[in-house]
């Protein structure tokens, strides 16, 4: 039996110590703040709760995989899930709307032929199966196994299947979301609605690799699901499955040192001078790791590079209101902005957009909710992280909050009128509640020349690992449980662990 200390209560994190707990190591979990759940937080006040980090769930199948594994009673014993339809609700600048049903290639490109015409759900139903393409070739490898640096799809060659575009005496294939738009799809709208499933996980769709294609087809292939309660009744019953399997946690306890002996990594030094031997340590944000390396010539960066100031953050505004939520209405629906372009300058100069996009969430939920005759809604916009601008000037955060509630507007008209009250919650909050850099929200890794491959699991010191969606497979909850299970793996089955078969 091996003693393993974990760093902080990510649900990454969480997911690696009730794996490791199971193959029977004593695990130690220190979390520097009073609770779990890293960036899946619940706000509450007068009877509402809202959801402040992600708002739905896609491969619900990764967190079944570690009910299953980590004992026998599954998920659905611990929560319930909802598939949620229509998957979205979308409403495009030109005033045009579609709702996309949930898991249904088939009934996606007809609500889009419906709502758009001119063949737009066949072009979008076309780049679907590319797409597929795209996640056969780069499931196992980007997902399911360590990184291992022989697999060329994910560093040298484009995994998405361009279709030839001939211009003049070029022919030109699709290298980026941007291109896939343009010479693919052929049409604003669904040019933005490609840019939104960019957008939603922090990824700039002017630059991104033609292969994050692979985004809208995860919701597309397994379904868009609701946990009731919030998301954060996932991230509970993550951790009490650890508590049922014995792993001990210690709240309000920040790791400040990594010890290593013999050149491998042997504990952790608490804020307090409290020293823990351990004979492995998962940590997460790789490039601070090396930062804490005590007795070595590590520093900061020194495992891993250090973030790049372009990874964005989100804008939460929670919304209490009057009046209930009127039958039929969408879970989510998506406002896309007037201003494609001037958006994106979140990611080219740090500003936050003058006309965003901005995601609704309206569970129909009552336990979010002090009645019937209220409702409790929740407005998501990407913006940059605080290193690249101040979101705690004097009014920048409210000013921005209304911006977002006149996109809303149009989504649920008459909104204002309904606010009892409203919490706003900037990229300030998700550094203060995570740890992350300036609040930014890991993108997930994406395969290709000019993908976002986040460090390896493992590091340059022995017995010290990366868990959390700063490291390989990057941002997301489907890819912060693959992440623990790749840590788990490759401490209980040593370096040469393939992944799951």
């Amino acid at each position: 039996m091996a003693r393993i200390a974990v760093m902080g209560a990510g649900t990454g994190a969480m997911a690696a110590a009730a794996r490791l707990a199971v193959a029977g190591h004593r695990v130690v979990v220190y979390e520097r703040t009073d609770t779990y759940g890293g960036g899946v937080r619940r706000f509450e006040r007068d009877g509402f709760g809202f959801d402040t980090g992600p708002g739905l769930l896609t491969l619900p199948a990764v967190y079944r995989d570690l009910f299953v594994k980590t004992g026998k009673e599954p998920l659905e014993a611990r929560v319930e899930l909802v598939q949620v339809d229509p998957s979205a609700r979308h409403l495009f600048a030109d005033g045009t709307e579609a709702a996309l049903p949930n898991a249904s290639r088939a009934g996606v490109v007809a609500a889009l032929d419906a709502a758009l015409g001119g063949g737009a759900g066949g072009r979008w139903g076309d780049f679907l199966v590319r797409a597929r393409e795209a996640w056969d070739r780069t499931r196992r490898p980007l997902l399911e196994e360590p990184l291992w640096p022989d697999w060329q799809v994910l560093r040298d060659k484009e995994p998405y299947p361009a279709v030839p575009h001939k211009r003049l005496l070029h022919t030109r294939r699709a290298s980026t979301l941007a291109e896939i738009g343009a010479w693919e799809l052929r049409d604003p709208r669904l040019t933005a609605l490609l840019a939104g499933y960019a957008l939603a996980h922090g990824v700039d769709p002017a630059t991104a690799p033609a292969s994050a294609a692979v985004l809208p087809y995860m919701e597309h292939a397994f379904g868009t699901w609701y946990v009731r309660g919030g998301i954060r009744e996932l991230a509970r019953a993550v951790y009490e499955r650890c508590l049922a399997r014995r792993v001990e946690f210690v709240f309000g306890a920040e790791i400040t040192r990594i010890l290593v002996e013999d050149g491998r990594a042997a504990g952790v030094e608490l804020a307090d001078g409290t020293v823990a031997e351990a004979d492995f340590v998962v940590g997460a944000e790789p490039w601070r790791l090396g930062g804490l390396v005590a007795g070595t010539p590590y520093g900061p960066g020194a495992l891993a590079p250090e973030p790049e100031d372009r990874f964005p953050g989100r804008m939460v505004v929670c919304l209490a209101l009057r009046g209930a939520r009127e039958p039929g209405a969408a879970h989510r629906t998506v406002v896309h902005s007037a201003d494609p372009e001037g958006e994106l300058d979140l990611f080219r100069h740090g500003t936050p957009p003058g006309l965003p996009t901005v995601r609704v969430d309206r569970p129909d939920d009552p336990a979010l909710r002090p009645d019937e005759a209220h409702e409790s809604m929740v407005l998501t916009a990407t913006v940059p992280a605080a290193t690249r601008y101040d979101w705690g000037a004097p009014g920048v955060a409210d000013a921005f909050a209304e911006r977002m509630i006149t996109a809303a507007e149009r989504a649920v008209p008459g909104l204002r009128e309904r606010i009892l009250w409203r919490e706003v919650r900037t990229p300030l909050d998700t550094a203060r509640e995570t740890g992350a850099t300036g609040g930014a929200v890991p993108p997930p890794a994406l395969a290709a020349p000019r993908g976002a491959l986040h460090p390896a699991n493992t590091t340059a010191i022995p017995g010290l690992f990366a868990v959390g969606g700063w490291s390989h497979p990057g941002g997301g909850l489907p890819h912060a449980g693959m992440s623990g299970a790749l840590v788990s793996g490759l401490i209980v089955e040593g370096p040469d662990f393939r992944g799951s078969q």
